[in-house]
């Protein structure tokens, strides 16, 4: 299966495990400009080269053989459930895509005929009940996740936890994992631990979100949109990332981490 998602830098001073919806333009890009002192011009997600992507043929050996090796600092970044399934459901379902068209094609007509799911406008400004819409997305995602079906699920809405194992399972080690909500000091702990060709300077680093825009606002607090049933839901798909990565399931409204997260006791439960 080897490092699916997995980005190194071309002078192989860090590899990433990339999680979807966990701040991975930013950090894409400051690897990208670790390594050239720029920073890629566009979607890092769109870069073919400057930057070794497993989806990229010429460097699944480099990637492979550094990561079983352990040759280079290893990290990942994850966030809180509740706020990435609100994203993904905000950008992936509601939002244009940077090609101008819906995401996935007939995804979006789907949803609507089979769950009753509305998305607002082509501009993402007609009103329309995010509450009530979300909650019927969230059937959705957990129909995908659990039956597979109607279709497999996407990589923005299932588990961190899969994406995160996958590195461990087939030889990989994680160095270090962060939280997006404390993106600043985490990613600052990554660059104190390796040597770049080029210095980075956080402060001065901008956030690169790719999604931004693409669809409407959020309208509520984010504890709304979340009733019983829905809290259910996402603890039947999430209940892995809520107890390795430690976020607060009883409260929606708060997206802080409430505990540190033990590297062992993710490499022992995610390498199974």
């Amino acid at each position: 299966m080897g490092f699916p998602g997995t980005w190194m830098t071309e002078s192989e001073s860090v590899v990433y495990r990339v999680v979807p919806k966990c701040a991975c333009s930013t950090i894409g890009q400051i690897m990208f400009y670790s390594d050239h002192g720029r920073f890629f011009d566009g979607d890092i997600h769109d870069s073919t080269s400057g930057l070794h992507k497993w989806s990229q043929d010429v460097s699944q050996p480099l990637i492979e053989a550094n990561v079983k090796a352990h040759k280079s600092y290893a990290f990942t970044c994850v966030r809180n459930p509740y706020t990435r399934i609100l994203s993904s459901f905000f950008d992936k379902i509601c939002g244009i895509q940077r090609n101008g068209r819906r995401y996935r094609g007939n995804l979006v007509p789907l949803l609507i005929q089979k769950y009753g799911i509305e998305v607002g406008g082509e501009d993402g400004k007609q009103e329309f009940d995010q509450i009530q819409s979300f909650r019927r997305f969230l059937l959705f995602a957990r129909d995908t996740i659990r039956w597979r079906r109607p279709m497999e699920p996407d990589i923005h809405w299932s588990a961190m936890s899969g994406h995160v194992s996958t590195f461990i399972v087939n030889g990989g080690h994680y160095d270090k994992i962060f939280w997006t909500e404390q993106f600043n000091d985490g990613m600052q702990q990554v660059l104190d631990a390796i040597e770049t060709p080029h210095s980075v300077d956080l402060a001065n680093i901008p956030r690169f979100n790719e999604s931004e825009g693409h669809g409407p606002k959020r309208a509520h607090p984010v504890e709304d949109y979340f009733d019983d049933l829905s809290m259910h839901l996402v603890y039947e798909i999430f209940h892995k990332d809520f107890d390795l990565f430690k976020y607060d399931f009883e409260n929606p409204g708060n997206k802080m981490p409430i505990g540190e997260i033990d590297l062992d006791e993710v490499h022992a439960k995610l390498g199974e």
